[in-house]
């Protein structure tokens, strides 16, 4: 089938370069004068050889010469679309030059361009008519080609739900009886391991979401988790789910059920493979997930061939019946084609679908009918669809991002009055629609870089889908996700690449510079990246390119005339962009999002024609936007802009022309006027969604609270607006839009207000019915969140953050009407700063998350008291209060909190040690992660508070300062050390000055972290299931032993007093070993030729380490290494005792004693 379809790009790409052979920029700026006669030739030519591609493309699977002649078309027409986007560019740069910018070098003298030109155009003229010639002799027919989209069409949740409701009805039996089975393990202590076992495109994954979300295994679980790898458990009753298993290595295996061991009484393992030998490795005893029947695969066939309507011929019902049997049980199948079908709407084309199907069989699955599917679909959706091949299996794709690499590379048409971005959206539609693409949502970005209200829209590819791009796209594509071996050279005739490998930098960069591949797309999304080149190879065909986060700017934009995309976001390193980046006409994004270090941005970015999307958000060291950015027409993304009142810079004013969409910060807005204001005309951008508007808090100018009202008045947004953040207004009164915000109650649903210091006035915000998250910060003067003269229920939200409001003293202003306010839909709650409010809102059923800062602990003891502990997921304390006392309601009983973290909050803890620990601990049965941090009272390992924390997973002590240890605060050890916390898996101990022993550690901890705790002496008998362990900073720490099979991670430094790490055995597991600044340490543990699995190595700083007897025995071993450091391994540390090694220790404890999560 390979190479069937290897040639099923070709007509995609004859079709692009025939649209472009007809630009109209060709034509104004009088690129091709001198060779009309040329253009004419390929004018009439391009749609012959169009009319007669599919006939060419289905006689390619058998005949060798046309097979030859579709790749010969294939290389001209590369070479053809080559040779227009330069006419394209040189029409560009004139244009640029027309309007006066300074790189008129760029603009080639019009007798050479011409003469340049003319030979390649002159080339591809005659290898044309040579293939039109042989297309003739071939004696190819015309077929039709499908008909592009005249309407969008986005998938309809009522057919995805009806769909549910049918795999539901069709899979009742099935699910009952995995049900029953996973209830009747309830008593039994060994991990239930049960497979499903099923053919691609069968819905297994459906399937064992129905048995997840069964209420019966809702309620018989204490906790549930779904995910493609886990190495986490709790040590309740869980069912875990393995999706899409395909791994045949035993040993893997026996390593995953090893960290699954102290599964609860009744734990379940599900997962789903299509491999009967995996589920055999996995269990003895799997279920075979069978065929859907045809009835409901007929349902699902109709539904979207007929839009919930019945076939108007009794012929078309007939076919129905047919095409179904062609599914084979498959309801991926029965999408896919009923899709297909809904564009077909006579006999005769059911009929030819029909016959196409017919070369389905058991043996070949459903990838022909979805071949099938793909066949049918429109040229340039073909194209767009074949480019996912790029992307890993299981992908998390960016919608947006997908459909602007389509741009990049011209894979979209042009149409009349309709933007490249809306035909890109309607593509999408309509390919998840045909089950192209799956799994389509919203997903909330973290990235505390960032802003953090944003949001982008993701997808995946089923894998037998995937399975149809990369046969198409064949070897113009290469995915790189593992180690890249030198010796393989990329495929000649690669054009698209993605690398998410992150030791990929040098070894990729010589290939490229070795091979040079003509590459289109040259994706590299990995962070931190490593062994980075400093300079791009030349790539003069790109159209897309990503770089690692971690790179300098080191590429010549003189190379990459073509470049379409450039994403650098994230990068620290760069300070400013070239000035010469100004002459990528063909730009059209432009991402720098988080490059925090960036100052400036081009000053000739006016002449960027092409630019549509400029991603600034996260540059928060722009000191001023660059000139005239308001000719920038195309401009429809612009996320950050700073105003200043430098001269030669863009004012706010410059936005009124531009119809820019999504999310916009305006910065420093104290630099901007009420004029510039009005200029900008918010109040027409309808498809701006995300408005934040910010005035420096560096800002000291006597209080200007006129200008400040009238600028914001001047700056009301269209009513569309959803989120809405306002930082920084100095003014005691609010402009009249912002008084009641009635114009933007339809749609807005995060509202933030953040330094309000002086404003006495506010919106009634219990009016916003559609608002799920409301934040409120620096409101000095705000005394109540309601008036109560509206409505006192917040319907719809979902999370309130109230932080240093030094005012507030109640939930409502009117007398007697506290206990009405009410948060039916609160799940997280932020109070920081409050120190007048001492109650907390009485209704919040659904409250999971809580957050309190306060130096009093007056609303702390209401919440560990509160009814709703036991509904609670998340709670983190912060009090200074050293009085507090913790008086509890024993009829509170279970928790249900899985993350607790305290700061301060002695009151958690008994005084002294002869007292008993506070009650509060048994409620805590179910906790997983623990954090404590600063916590004076805590001066003994509290092992009677451990006895009930039976689920623990992790355990954080931070800044400690009195904790010492068991035996030194009691008096005496004790004559047995019993083990506590059966499940915990991480220990972090870090700045606990004094400590000086841990309590009797569980075997089952894989990871353990000890930072900076200077008066630890000896680490005896470490658990044997480490398989990381780190040591910074313990100045007296001497010994360090245990049988250490399982170690993968040793990091130690500044030990000074370690001589030797023998005691921890040949750690045969060992993968990544950095040792750095340990005076005395002599040797590195065990044998380094013992340590098959070593793939890291890194001494520095540690003089007595004598290194040649690793040289002289083990260089082999040495240089077979992926990665080492040994340049400074027996020098001392020029940077002792500076503030440069006090900032390496502290960094070094960011890396590796980040929590994990819960």
């Amino acid at each position: 089938m390979a190479e069937v379809v290897t040639s099923m790009l070709i007509g995609p790409l004859v079709s692009m370069v025939k649209d472009k052979v007809s630009s109209y920029l060709l034509d104004e700026y009088k690129v091709m004068e001198g060779m009309e006669e040329q253009r004419e030739i390929l004018e009439r030519k391009l749609p012959a050889i169009l009319d007669i591609i599919e006939d060419a493309e289905e006689k390619a699977a058998h005949r060798a010469g046309v097979r030859a002649w579709l790749k010969a078309l294939r290389k001209v027409s590369y070479q053809a679309n080559d040779v227009f986007d330069e006419f394209k560019y040189e029409a560009l740069a004139r244009e640029a030059k027309k309007k006066g910018t300074v790189h008129t070098i760029i603009c080639s003298a019009s007798i050479v361009f011409r003469h340049r030109m003319g030979k390649k155009l002159q080339k591809i003229v005659h290898d044309i008519d040579v293939l039109v010639g042989e297309m003739n002799a071939f004696g190819f027919s015309h077929k039709q080609q499908a008909p592009p989209l005249k309407s969008s069409r986005q998938t309809d949740p009522v057919m995805i739900e009806s769909e549910k409701d049918i795999v539901k009805r069709s899979r009742k039996n099935e699910e009952e009886k995995i049900v029953k089975i996973l209830l009747d393990h309830a008593n039994n202590d060994d991990l239930l391991v049960l497979p499903i076992v099923g053919l691609g495109g069968l819905g297994k994954t459906t399937f064992v979401q129905l048995v997840y979300s069964n209420p019966k295994i809702e309620k018989h679980f204490q906790f549930r988790k779904w995910h493609c790898v886990s190495k986490e458990i709790s040590g309740k009753r869980y069912l875990l789910v393995l999706d899409d298993v395909w791994n045949e290595d035993v040993d893997k295996w026996q390593k995953l059920m090893t960290c699954l061991q102290h599964a609860g009484t009744g734990s379940a393992l599900l997962t789903t493979t299509r491999s009967a030998k995996v589920a055999r490795i996995m269990s003895a005893n799997y279920c075979n997930l069978g065929n859907l029947d045809d009835v409901f695969l007929k349902e699902i066939l109709e539904r979207r061939a007929f839009s919930f309507q019945k076939p108007t011929h009794a012929e078309l019902d007939n076919n129905v019946n047919e095409i179904v049997k062609r599914c084979h049980g498959s309801p991926l199948a029965a999408k896919a084609i009923g899709s297909m079908l809904s564009t077909k709407t006579s006999e005769g084309e059911w009929n030819a679908v029909l016959n196409k199907s017919s070369i389905c069989n058991a043996e070949r699955g459903i990838l022909p009918i979805l071949k099938l599917s793909y066949d049918n679909l429109p040229l340039h959706m073909k194209q767009c669809f074949a480019f996912c091949a790029v992307f890993p299996k299981d992908y998390e794709i960016d919608v947006e991002n997908l459909i602007q690499l389509w741009m990049a590379n011209d894979y979209l048409p042009l149409e009349e009055d309709v933007s490249l971005e809306t035909t890109g959206r309607r593509t999408f539609e309509e390919l998840a629609w045909r089950s192209f693409f799956e799994d389509a949502k919203q997903t909330k970005l973290e990235d505390k870089n960032l802003t953090h209200f944003s949001s982008i829209k993701t997808c995946k590819i089923h894998d037998l889908m995937h399975d149809i791009a990369l046969s198409v796209l064949g070897e113009e594509c290469t995915t790189i996700t593992e180690r890249l071996d030198q010796k393989k050279l990329l495929p000649k005739h690669s054009r698209h690449m993605f690398s998410s490998y992150h030791e990929t930098g040098t070894c990729l960069i010589d290939i490229l510079k070795k091979q040079a591949p003509a590459l289109q797309t040259l994706l590299c999304p990995w962070p931190g990246a490593k062994n980075w080149t400093p300079r791009m190879p030349k790539c003069s065909s790109l159209r897309a390119l990503k770089l690692p986060d971690s790179s300098a700017f080191q590429i010549r934009p003189r190379d990459l005339q073509h470049l379409r995309y450039l994403d650098l976001s994230g990068n620290w390193w760069i300070k400013q962009l070239p000035e010469e980046i100004s002459i990528l006409y063909n730009l059209q994004t432009l991402n720098v999002s988080g490059c925090r270090e960036l100052c400036r941005l081009p000053s000739d970015m006016k002449y960027m024609a092409s630019l549509r999307h400029l991603y600034t958000k996260g540059c928060s060291s722009l000191k001023f936007m660059p000139p005239d950015l308001g000719q920038l027409s195309a401009l429809q993304t612009l996320t950050y802009f700073r105003a200043s009142v430098s001269s030669g810079c863009s004012t706010i004013g410059e936005l009124q022309n531009l119809d820019l969409g999504g999310t916009l910060v305006l910065s420093c807005l104290e630099n901007a006027t009420e004029a510039q204001a009005k200029a900008a005309t918010l109040g027409n951008k309808e498809k701006l969604r995300n408005l934040s508007l910010e005035w420096s808090s560096e800002c000291h100018e006597e209080p200007v609270t006129d200008c400040h009202k009238k600028l914001l008045g001047a700056l009301e947004p269209h009513d569309g607006l959803e989120v809405l953040r306002i930082v920084g207004y100095k003014s005691t009164c609010l402009p009249t839009w912002m008084k009641d915000l009635s114009s933007l109650q339809k749609h807005l649903t995060e509202l933030h207000l953040v330094g309000f210091t002086l404003c006495e006035e506010f919106p009634e915000f219990s009016n916003l019915k559609d608002l799920r998250i409301l934040r409120l910060q620096d409101l000095e003067k705000l005394q109540s969140l309601c008036t109560g003269e509206a409505s006192l229920t917040f319907l719809k939200l979902k999370e309130l953050q109230l932080r240093d409001l030094k005012s507030m003293e109640r939930w409502v202003a009117a007398e007697g009407r506290e206990g009405e306010v009410a948060f039916p839909q609160l799940e997280n709650l932020i109070i920081w700063g409050c120190p007048k409010l001492s109650t907390l809102p009485i209704d919040t059923p659904n409250l999971k998350v809580v957050n309190l800062n306060e130096d009093k602990a007056q609303l702390s003891l209401l919440i560990v008291g509160c009814r709703y502990l036991s509904l609670m997921s998340e709670l983190t304390l912060s009090v200074r209060d050293k009085e507090a006392v913790l008086e509890l309601d024993d009829d509170n009983g279970e928790s249900s909190l899985l993350k607790l973290a305290f700061y301060g909050c002695d009151f958690f803890f008994p005084s002294s040690p002869s007292q008993t620990a506070v009650g509060i601990w048994r409620w805590f049965g179910n906790l997983v992660s623990l954090e404590i941090n600063d916590c004076d009272a805590l001066t003994y390992w509290p092992e009677d508070v451990f006895q009930s924390l039976i689920s623990l997973k992790h355990l954080y002590f931070y800044g400690c300062k009195n904790l010492v240890g068991t035996t030194q605060v009691k008096g005496e050890p004790a004559p047995t050390r019993t083990h506590v916390l059966p499940r915990l898996n991480s220990l972090h101990v870090t700045n606990c000055g004094r400590l000086a022993e841990l309590f009797a550690l569980p075997p089952s901890i894989t990871r353990m972290n000890i930072l900076n705790c200077h008066s630890l002496v000896t680490l005896p008998d470490l658990p044997p299931a480490l398989t990381e362990l780190s040591i910074f900073g313990c100045k007296k720490l001497c010994s360090v032993s245990g049988q250490m099979d399982a170690l993968e991670r040793l990091s130690i430094g500044d030990c000074n007093a370690l001589q030797s790490l023998d005691s921890l055995g040949h750690l045969p597991s060992l993968t990544d070993l950095h040792i750095q600044r340990c005076k005395r340490l002599t040797s590195v543990p065990g044998a380094l030729g013992g340590y098959s699995a070593l793939r890291y190595l890194t001494i520095i700083y540690c003089p007595a380490i004598d290194m040649k007897p690793l040289y002289q025995r083990h260089q082999q071993r040495l240089d077979s290494l992926e990665g080492r450091n040994l340049s400074h391994a027996h020098s001392s540390d020029p940077t002792e005792g500076t503030f440069l090694s006090v900032f390496l220790l502290l960094y070094a404890a960011y890396l590796l004693f980040r929590p994990c999560p819960v």
